[in-house]
């Protein structure tokens, strides 16, 4: 079963995504910042990150670029999400190291078909 890891500080969102990624058959572990998930990212393996952008103590532009200097974490996909809409904030994403940006709520058909593209035809 792929794993995934939901890293975002508002609790709905954790559960809303958690809910859309367990429907797809993923097993999911969430993480509250990108301290926390960098952690939970070093003592475990995961197939994607799904991210926020706005969180305390590190937020998600400063977690990718962190990761991506982690050779054991650095081919991980990434899926930005984000209620910052603007181009240079997509363009920030990128250039961090995300694979794909998203603006939340994200809907639950683009996120799917994005983590599919990313982590293949397990999905449901």
């Amino acid at each position: 079963m792929k794993k995934i890891l939901i890293v975002d500080d508002a609790m709905t969102v954790r559960m809303y995504h958690r809910q859309l990624m367990e429907s797809m058959g993923f097993e999911v572990t969430e993480a509250e910042n990108g301290i926390e998930a960098l952690e939970k990212g070093m003592s475990d393996t995961f197939d994607l990150f799904l991210v926020d952008v706005n969180m305390p103590k590190m937020d998600g532009y400063r977690f990718v670029e962190e990761m991506r200097q982690i050779p054991e974490l650095q081919s991980i996909p990434v899926v930005m999400v984000s209620t910052e809409e603007e181009e240079s904030d997509k363009e920030k994403a990128y250039l961090a190291g995300a694979n794909f940006y998203l603006v939340k709520p994200a809907k639950p058909d683009e996120l799917k078909d994005y983590v599919a593209l990313l982590i293949g035809d397990e999905v449901a």
